[in-house]
């Protein structure tokens, strides 16, 4: 699943994933994020933080609060450390700046073979 109310990165995500993913959900707020995570249950979650409606951080917390094993990557513009802080405090399992989004697919491939007990 891809969060991010910019149009644009969202496209750009899915151009790195979408063959190596069955299904990608796109959404551009947190609110949303939360709804649809709890009717699909996507694999990995990239969540941005700054978005109107709910915030990432917000929506993070909720999904993990309803599905501790969720697997959420906050990618965001900001090097605020407290921000870093805040996201894997809300149970994000990694923090990647947009200008490092291509650390996104070793990330990923990590966490998925880990689920998978490779």
């Amino acid at each position: 699943m891809i969060v991010d109310d910019n149009e644009d990165v969202r496209f750009f995500l899915r151009s790195l994933f979408e063959d190596k993913a069955e299904e990608i959900i796109e959404c551009s707020n947190g609110l949303t994020a939360v709804e649809l995570y709890n009717e699909h249950q996507p694999d990995v979650v990239l969540m941005d933080i700054e978005m109107k409606t709910m915030d990432g951080i917000t929506a993070t917390e909720k999904i993990i609060q309803r599905n501790p094993q969720a697997k959420i990557i906050v990618i965001t513009s900001h090097t605020d450390k407290k921000l870093k802080e805040s996201s894997i405090s809300a149970g994000a399992i990694a923090f990647v700046l947009k200008d490092n989004l291509m650390e996104l697919e070793e990330i990923i491939n990590k966490e998925i073979q880990i689920n998978r007990g490779n």
